[in-house]
C-alpha cells in the first residue's frame, strides 16, 4: 500500500474543516443564550476540543477502531497511538497514512458529546458537564463508533450503512441530550419566562462555520479526492440549502413571515439529515431528504416540545436526534449501490428491502443504547454529586457562578 499525496492532502484539509465545526457550534450555541450564560455556553464546547482529543489519542481511538471485542468494543491494540503512524491501514485507510485517518476521525469524537450540551444549558454544573462528557464518551461514543463503522462491529455486520454519522454522531447526541435534559430537570421559569436568544448574528456566525466544516465532515469520509468525495460534497450542499428554503416556506405559511434564526435551522437539520447518506443517495434525492426534514423537526421543536414539557433549551434532540433518525431511514430508502458499493443493497426505492430494515434496525439499536447508557450515567452521577447549580446561581447566571467571568462586564441587565 503506498500513500496517495493528493488524498492525503485532501484529507488533512477536511481534519480541520471538521475541527472548525466544534468552535462553530460553540457560536451557534452561545448566540441562542441570554447574555449571562454565553460564556459557560461557548465553554461547555470549547473545553471538549482538549478533553476528548486526549482521551481519543490514549484510548478512544483504541476502543473505537481496534481489535473487535463481540462486535461491541474494540481491543487496546492502539493506546496511546502505539502502532499508529505513517504507513497506511489495510482495514480503514489504504491511500493515507494510519495516523491522518485517526486524527480525522477524532474531529467526530470532539463534536458529538459538545452536541448533547446544547440541551442542558443554562443549568448544569460545569465540573458535572466535564465528568459526563468524559464517561459519555468512554461508554457510548466508542462503541457506537466501534458498532457502526469498526472492523467486525455489530451494527456494520447488519450491511447498514452511516457515511459520515447519522447514528454515531446525531442520532446518538440528540437521543442522550432528550435523556439528560429530563433527568437534569427544567430550566428556572421554564414555560413562565421566555427565552430568547441574545445575539442571533452569532447564531449565523456559527452555523456558516458549521455548514463550511460539514464539506470537510462529509466529504471527508470519502476518505480520497475522487468522484465519491465530489459527490458527498454536492448532497451535503443541496440538501442543506433545500432545507433551509422549506424551513422558510413553513415559517411563511404558519407565521406569515420568515426568520433569521428559522433558516439558520433549516440548514442545519438539512445538513443533519443527509450526513448518513451523502455518498450513497443520488444529488436528486437529497433534495427530497432536505425539503422533508424540516417540517418533521419543526413538527417536533414547536409540537412536541411543548406538549410533552421536556426542556431541550437549544432543541439538541429535535434537530440533530430527529433529524439524524430521518437521515438514516431516508439512506435506506434512496442509497445506490452504484454510487458507492461499500452498501450491499440498493434502497427500498429500487425495489430492494433489505438495507432499509437494516436502517430501521440500526437506529433502534443506536436509540436504545445511547439513552440507556446515557440514563445510568447519569443515575449514578446524582447518586454522588449534585450535577445542577442553585436556584441563585442560576439566576445569576453560570459565566459568573461557574466561571467569574462576563461577557458584557458593562450590562447590569436581568437576562
Amino acid at each position: 500500500m503506498d500513500i496517495n499525496l493528493g488524498d492525503s492532502s485532501f484529507m488533512l484539509i477536511c481534519t480541520a474543516f471538521v475541527f472548525l465545526m466544534t468552535p462553530g457550534l460553540a457560536f451557534f450555541y452561545g448566540g441562542m443564550v441570554r447574555r449571562k450564560n454565553i460564556l459557560n455556553t461557548i465553554m461547555s464546547s470549547f473545553f471538549v476540543c482538549g478533553l476528548a482529543s486526549v482521551l481519543w489519542v490514549l484510548i478512544g481511538y483504541s476502543l473505537s477502531f481496534g481489535k473487535d471485542t463481540y462486535g461491541i468494543i474494540g481491543g487496546l491494540n492502539y493506546v496511546g497511538f502505539m502502532g499508529v503512524g505513517a504507513e497506511p491501514n489495510a482495514v480503514y485507510a489504504t491511500t493515507i497514512p494510519h495516523a491522518l485517518f485517526a486524527a480525522f476521525q477524532m474531529m467526530f469524537a470532539i463534536i458529538t458529546p459538545a452536541l448533547i450540551t446544547g440541551a442542558l444549558v443554562d443549568r448544569m454544573k460545569f465540573s458535572a458537564l466535564f465528568i459526563f462528557i468524559t464517561i459519555w464518551s468512554i461508554f457510548v461514543y466508542y462503541p457506537l463508533a466501534h458498532m457502526v463503522w469498526g472492523d467486525g462491529g455489530l451494527i456494520k455486520a447488519l450491511g447498514a450503512v452511516d457515511f459520515a454519522g447519522g447514528n454515531v454522531v446525531h442520532i446518538s447526541s440528540g437521543i442522550s441530550a432528550l435523556v439528560a435534559c429530563i433527568m437534569l430537570g427544567r430550566r428556572r421559569g421554564y414555560g413562565k419566562m421566555s427565552y430568547t436568544p441574545h445575539n442571533i448574528p452569532f447564531v449565523f456566525l456559527g452555523a456558516t462555520l458549521l455548514w463550511f466544516g460539514w464539506f470537510g465532515f462529509n466529504a471527508g469520509s470519502a476518505l480520497g479526492s475522487g468522484a465519491l468525495a465530489v459527490h458527498s460534497f454536492l448532497t451535503t450542499n443541496t440538501s442543506a440549502a433545500t432545507a433551509m428554503l422549506s424551513w422558510m416556506l413553513i415559517e411563511k405559511i404558519k407565521e406569515g413571515k420568515p426568520t433569521m434564526l428559522g433558516a439558520i435551522t433549516g440548514a442545519i437539520v438539512g445538513l443533519v439529515a443527509i450526513t448518513p447518506g451523502a455518498g450513497f443517495v443520488p444529488i436528486w434525492a437529497s433534495i427530497i431528504i432536505g425539503a422533508i426534514v424540516s417540517p418533521i423537526c419543526f413538527y417536533f421543536v414547536s409540537v412536541i416540545k411543548p406538549k410533552f414539557g421536556y426542556d431541550d433549551a437549544l432543541d439538541a434532540f429535535g434537530c440533530h436526534g430527529v433529524g439524524g433518525i430521518w437521515g438514516a431511514i431516508a439512506t435506506g430508502i434512496f442509497t445506490q449501490k452504484s454510487i458507492n458499493p461499500a452498501a450491499q443493497w440498493n434502497g427500498l426505492i429500487f425495489g430492494e428491502f433489505n438495507l432499509f430494515w437494516a436502517q430501521i434496525v440500526s437506529v433502534v439499536i443506536t436509540i436504545a443504547f445511547a439513552g440507556i447508557s446515557t440514563f445510568i450515567i447519569i443515575k449514578i452521577m446524582k447518586h454522588f454529586m449534585d450535577i445542577r447549580v442553585t436556584s441563585a446561581e442560576e439566576a445569576d447566571g453560570l459565566d459568573m457562578s461557574e466561571h467569574n467571568e462576563s461577557a458584557y462586564p458593562s450590562f447590569t441587565g436581568l437576562d
